[in-house]
């Protein structure tokens, strides 16, 4: 879903720089929802269904095809090729002044425009009139707590959400019963093969299990 902000990064690029690799992951993975391009299947996993939607960018393309096989949203941000996805999706952002050097911890100015951003789309106070773009959009910014209304039923089944995450704060727990320090959010991931198999067809779902439904 290439779907560029009037705050001009991608919301995948929102989430990477407000809660990190895990952050940018669960907006791949809700926009692959809306796109109709994921299922859920047994013990919270993930997979692609059906051909690729069009216009997909890199990133969200990299997750897809890492869903070919039923995978858990903890396994997936652990993928070698999601990591390698998050690396070079960085690398734009440190070159914009943006991520500091070596850690590629948000910088102040960065910080600064999240706030903003977060101040001018508060969260929505119902999910009824919302556009895929805007859900998508308060999902980066917003993480858990956008998670927890607009899509409970979802981010539950596959684990983006932990139902006993706290409520406050911008939060992607992702499953985990903790929240994860920022040193872990931003470990380095530069290891894996950016080739593969490429984007396409994937066909096939995952079997038997969770089955569909819409939040």
């Amino acid at each position: 879903m290439d779907t560029g902000t009037e705050i001009g990064w991608e919301p995948h690029e929102v989430a990477l720089l407000g809660g990190g690799p895990r952050a940018a992951v669960t907006v791949a993975v809700v926009a692959l929802h809306l796109l109709g391009a994921v299922e859920t299947g047994p013990g919270r996993t993930l997979c692609a269904m059906g051909p690729e939607p069009e216009g997909l960018g890199p990133f969200e393309g990299t997750v897809l095809d890492c869903l070919c096989e039923p995978l858990t949203a903890r396994e997936l941000v652990r993928h070698a090729d999601v990591r390698l996805a998050l690396a070079l999706t960085r690398i734009p952002l440190a070159e914009d002044g943006l991520l500091t050097h070596p850690w590629l911890r948000p910088t102040r100015g960065a910080r600064r425009r999240l706030a903003f951003w977060r101040e001018r789309h508060p969260l929505p106070a119902v999910r009824h009139g919302l556009t895929d773009e805007d859900t998508l959009l308060a999902v980066a910014l917003h993480g858990d707590a956008a998670l927890r209304l607009l899509l409970p039923r979802f981010a539950l089944r596959t684990g983006l959400m932990d139902p006993g995450a706290p409520a406050d704060g911008v939060r992607f727990s992702l499953g985990r019963g903790r929240f994860l320090r920022w040193r872990d959010e931003y470990e380095d991931s530069v290891s894996g093969d950016w080739g593969g198999m490429g984007h396409g067809d994937h066909s096939g779902g995952c079997g038997s299990g969770g089955g569909g439904g819409s939040d």
